[in-house]
């Protein structure tokens, strides 16, 4: 049967000194009277003698989930230089469309960025935007809200992409997104460039992962240590990839501990990078973590549960061990019986279980899955110690094999295929919640 029994409460998050306000301070743009104006008033469809789009004016167009993915959407996306921000919405289908203000979040990488989140949305509906300047335009794109709990979705899981982008991984991200074109969200674990502030790196993730993925389905990121920079994360992540603003009360973890519900799922965002902490602040940046997760998961309504972080639980690689992370967060994941912990890091593929979680049929499992994977290139040799010093067992595992993973979700199963690039299926099973309980069985 599943386990999502509360355990006690674990007392309630501390509050730190704001050390980071002045590197996330926004940018100002526009003047408030005109940025309200465009608030509030409709326009109509676009045809009407818009100006026309602007080439290369609005560019890396980021969709990010909000708490109520149903009823609500994040865009970033930024610009050459200093302009206003707004985002224009309607029915994919046609008719009048709304004008929205957004803001500007800040430079990185000589560009510009800015945010807006639309609001009043209809569940499990199609609609149409793009983003400018309020004269000028990008391209329109469309996305589809979040439909009601139990209708079936898939989403594409990526472990580290970070080296070598443009010929080691892209081929490997393009295929995952051919195969799972159908994905209604991405979940990426970390690691996503190598060097946090390289610009061109970023643009190289962008080019691999595609316009057309990360402006038409939310992206779900967890950072890695490769988005900081020392104790510093770095200046694109939160302007890029903001968060659903629901996690711990810690401005350190903003855009980094988050959750969202889709469609019956809870996808939780966990930042696991300790080593980035300041040493005075590693036992509290994971106890903050451990009460917030404590609290989501015994308040989840949803039937399943996906926790993302980077530096995993049980170590999949020689001469790294989980140990911190797993001490802080194991008991909890497994004590509400999580169903999926996706991970990356390790740059070597494994995936496995506590072996108390083991049933008379050797296919058959409880508990929750823990996964480690790598989209890249780089890569370590794969080791069963820290998995078997964790109390836990490896089901398969691989080296030197870039996987993507394509999960699709009903409203009793979850199917977990991860694959080469050519889409050979390396390791498959499926997770099974009915009458007769929660199973994990091997394919």
């Amino acid at each position: 049967m599943s386990l999502r029994t509360p355990r006690p409460a674990a007392g309630t998050a501390r509050s730190r000194p704001r050390a980071g306000a002045a590197r996330r301070a926004a940018l100002p743009v526009a003047t408030a009277a005109l940025l309200a104006g465009l608030a509030a008033a409709p326009v109509q469809a676009a045809g009407d003698g818009a100006a026309p789009a602007a080439e290369g004016a609005f560019e890396r167009v980021v969709l990010s989930p909000t708490a109520t993915p149903g009823t609500s959407q994040t865009i970033t996306w930024r610009t050459p230089e200093p302009a206003d921000a707004v985002a224009e919405f309607g029915p994919a289908s046609g008719g009048a469309t709304t004008a929205v203000a957004g803001t500007g979040t800040g430079e990185a990488g000589g560009g510009i960025h800015h945010r807006v989140t639309l609001d009043g949305l209809t569940p499990g509906t199609e609609y149409r935007y793009r983003v400018g300047d309020g004269a000028r335009w990008g391209a329109w794109t469309t996305f589809r809200t979040a439909g009601a709990a139990g209708e079936p979705f898939s989403f594409v899981y990526l472990g580290d992409i970070q080296n070598d982008i443009t010929s080691g991984a892209a081929p490997l991200v393009r295929a995952a997104y051919a195969d799972g074109a159908d994905a209604a969200l991405s979940v990426h674990a970390g690691d996503l460039v190598n060097n946090p502030n390289a610009d061109d790196e970023w643009a190289e993730w962008f080019s691999a992962v595609g316009a057309g993925t990360t402006s038409t389905t939310n992206q779900i990121t967890t950072p890695g240590n490769h988005e900081y920079d020392g104790w510093e994360l770095s200046g694109h992540w939160t302007r890029q990839f903001p968060g659903a603003g629901n996690g711990p009360d810690d401005e350190d973890l903003d855009g980094t501990a988050y959750y969202t519900d889709y469609q019956g799922v809870r996808f939780i965002s966990l930042n696991s990078n300790y080593t980035n902490a300041p040493w005075f602040d590693v036992r509290d940046w994971l106890e903050d973590q451990e009460v917030w997760l404590d609290r989501v998961l015994r308040d989840n309504p949803n039937r399943w549960t996906v926790v993302t972080f980077h530096q995993p639980v049980m170590s999949n690689s020689e001469g790294r061990t989980g140990a911190l992370v797993r001490a802080a967060w194991l008991d909890v994941l497994e004590e509400h019986d999580v169903d999926l912990v996706l991970q990356g890091h390790d740059h070597s593929y494994g995936r496995g279980n506590l072996v108390a979680n083991r049933t008379a049929d050797p296919s058959v499992t409880t508990g929750p899955v823990y996964v480690v994977s790598v989209a890249g290139p780089k890569m370590y040799e794969p080791s069963t110690l820290d998995w078997r010093l964790a109390g836990a067992e490896v089901r398969t595992q691989l080296g030197d094999t870039q996987t993507y993973q394509i999960v699709d979700v009903t409203e009793n199963s979850l199917t977990y295929r991860a694959k080469t690039q050519d889409g050979t299926v390396v390791d498959a099973f499926t997770i099974v919640e009915d009458g007769a309980g929660k199973r994990v069985v091997e394919n």
